[in-house]
């Protein structure tokens, strides 16, 4: 008998740290790459994984998130085990806002017990990578595992900003420390420690005790990595789940298996899209056995690159460039650009993420720049060239990276 999974996607998050960009909208409904949210990478490894049960749990500044799911995330009605549904924070239990990832799984048991899952995949929204999940659900059952934790090796010096796993030689979780001063390295590998995902397989009648145990504690957070993990493996069988494991049709042979990158700051959210673009990019979306879904806009045409009345050309080199885009005479290098963005005559575009419906006027200049939705940049604008002028005018990231935050559009 197959083993019954209900996915439970946590996508409520505020995102403080990506402030600007999530001013207006949920983390999870951040632009990424172009055409995709950040959204897209966690359900799209669902539904590659034939997981087709799902829940994606909202709070904070939905709309854009549930119109977005509504958009280009339905299966239609034939089947009634094979949903993707948005659930907003409904209060059922009491009358306030999730207090954190385990609370919102406890708030939504009902889900839980309608469904009736053998196993429950509780997963994050804001993660770049690309995994198998039934690998990862043929290990948790291979173990005879209570709980199984995604975890992925990190350099040593970046595991104080993650949760941070020791593990025996059979993979069995014996310490784990959320966000650590001092991180525990692998055995035998000094410059390297395993750090959790976040992401998390329970077999259901664990989950439920464990959440109803820790909803009477008023000394917690309500949260998976911080609470309930922690204590967890002391008294159940936890075990870590290596992504560099994990083996993605098409792939196979690629130098950056096991690629993942936590969107938790501006600067990882640029360095994670200009991971993109290059010959041979570290995270490759032009995989079709493994494809990266999202909402399509038919009504836009393909990108265009002219020459401009003067005879000047437009060009765009190692960058990613959306439909309904059109470089007139411009200069694109080492970039990300939305869609229906139009770049003029002798502008220059460099190492930036441009976003939808941006218009870049002639003689601009943009460089290490985030330039969100519906900006119009007027002519002769220089932007991340003098970052002390910058900041008196925008977000500039601790490592000199520019926000523009979005502009409502013009009628």
């Amino acid at each position: 008998m197959e083993t019954r999974v209900l996915g439970m996607i946590m996508a409520g998050g505020k995102g403080e740290r990506l402030h600007p960009l999530t001013q207006d909208r949920a983390k999870a409904a951040v632009p990424f790459g172009g055409k995709y949210r950040l959204v897209d990478f966690v359900l799209s490894n669902f539904l590659n994984s034939g997981i087709y049960a799902v829940y994606v749990l909202t709070q904070f500044k939905a709309q854009s998130l549930i119109e977005h799911i509504q958009n280009g995330w339905q299966m239609g009605e034939l089947l009634r085990d094979h949903f993707i549904v948005t659930v907003p924070a409904q209060m059922r239990l009491d009358e306030t806002w999730y207090k954190g990832t385990a609370d919102a799984i406890y708030q939504n048991l009902n889900l839980i017990e309608r469904f009736k899952p053998d196993i429950i995949a509780v997963f994050g929204s804001d993660h770049i990578y690309r995994m198998d999940i039934r690998q990862m659900i043929d290990f948790h059952i291979e173990k005879n595992a209570d709980v199984t934790v995604a975890s992925v090796s990190v350099p040593i010096q970046a595991a104080s900003q993650l949760g941070i796993i020791d593990v025996n030689e059979n993979c069995l979780i014996v310490g784990f420390e959320e966000k650590p001063v001092k991180p525990h390295p692998i055995p035998g590998r000094p410059n390297e420690a395993l750090a959790s995902m976040g992401n998390y397989l329970f077999n259901t009648e664990v989950l439920i005790g464990e959440l109803r145990e820790d909803a009477l504690k008023e000394a917690t957070h309500h949260d998976f990595g911080k609470d309930l993990i922690p204590v967890l493996y002391q008294k159940r069988k936890v075990f870590a789940y290596d992504l560099k494991k994990n083996k993605i049709p098409g792939e196979e042979n690629l130098e950056q298996a096991g690629y993942w990158r936590d969107i938790g700051t501006i600067d990882s959210y640029y360095q994670a899209n200009m991971d993109l673009r290059a010959v041979k990019p570290s995270f490759n979306l032009y995989n079709p056995r493994w494809p990266i879904k999202s909402t399509t806009y038919t009504e836009l045409p393909p990108a265009k690159f002219v020459f401009d009345d003067e005879g000047r050309r437009g060009i765009a080199v190692d960058s990613i460039v959306c439909e309904g885009t059109i470089i007139s005479g411009g200069e694109v290098r080492d970039s990300v650009i939305g869609r229906n963005v139009f770049i003029h005559s002798y502008s220059e575009v460099e190492q930036s993420i441009i976003m939808d419906n941006v218009d870049v006027g002639r003689y601009a200049r943009i460089r290490r720049t985030i330039i969100d939705k519906n900006v119009m940049i007027p002519e002769r604008t220089s932007i991340g060239y003098n970052l002390e002028e910058d900041r008196k005018k925008y977000f500039v990231s601790p490592d000199g990276i520019v926000v523009i935050p979005r502009a409502e559009p013009k009628d």
